[in-house]
């Protein structure tokens, strides 16, 4: 099951979920990349969002006003629709309508192995190798590995810290994904102290001492933002 949190009221970029791109809301563009993948459905704040969804064909289902995170929201629709523990649900953030499906397929194939391995807590997300200029981006989160590619830490500051002039950054792309049941456990966690200063609400598990699987892609999609991501969105459909 692919989930996407959509928030109207975003902090940043107010209802940047439904700004057009190249005639189609971006929470739309979203879910139609990856609705040959499995079920979709967006999970919102908002009947606008429901509206815009179903208008396009896509399932809608509304949500809490009041969830810190959009793993929080994604959980209450899971729970709602009431999956089984061992379901996979991906999240895929409403403000990628450039992920590619190879990368969703590919964290899928890491959270299956995890399951084959009867990993107590499942929970994956994926990375790319970006350059060091590209590193400097506070938007554009880094994640640092250990020797099995679990993530050790996720920032908005450009780490590791070149000391040696050898550094490599890897970018976090924004796509997660648990067993039904480890999402469950990840909701019902403390708040971390680290995910409140790094406005990352990945950093709850790591925390908490669980793991996060990493699966290093491909990708040259990314986010939006800001409205000069939005700009250059418009741009590749012009």
């Amino acid at each position: 099951m692919i989930i996407i949190p959509a928030r109207l009221a975003s902090t940043r970029f107010p209802q940047k979920v439904l700004a057009d791109i190249g005639g189609v809301p971006m929470v739309v563009r979203t879910a139609q990349r990856v609705s040959h993948l499995d079920d979709v459905v967006v999970a919102c704040d908002d009947e606008r969002i429901i509206t815009t969804c179903k208008e396009h064909g896509i399932k809608a289902m509304l949500t809490s006003t009041t969830h810190k995170s959009g793993t929080d929201r994604i959980h209450e629709c899971a729970t709602i629709l009431n999956l089984p523990d061992e379901e996979l649900v991906i999240n895929v953030q409403a403000d990628e309508p450039f992920i590619e499906p190879d990368v969703v397929e590919a964290l899928i194939k890491k959270l299956k192995e995890l399951q084959k391995e009867k990993k107590e807590f499942i929970m994956g997300s994926c990375y790319n190798a970006i350059n060091a200029q590209a590193a400097e981006d506070s938007n554009l989160v880094k994640v640092v590995l250990d020797a099995n590619s679990n993530a050790v830490y996720f920032s908005r500051a450009k780490i590791p810290y070149n000391q040696s002039g050898e550094a490599v950054y890897f970018g976090h792309i924004g796509i997660y994904g648990f067993s039904k049941k480890s999402l469950k456990e990840f909701c019902s966690l403390p708040d971390a102290p680290i995910e409140d200063i790094e406005k990352l609400e990945q950093l709850r598990a790591i925390y908490h001492g669980k793991n996060i699987a990493m699966v290093k892609v491909a990708s040259t999609g990314f986010g939006i933002d800001t409205e000069d991501d939005l700009k250059r969105a418009i741009e590749i459909f012009l």
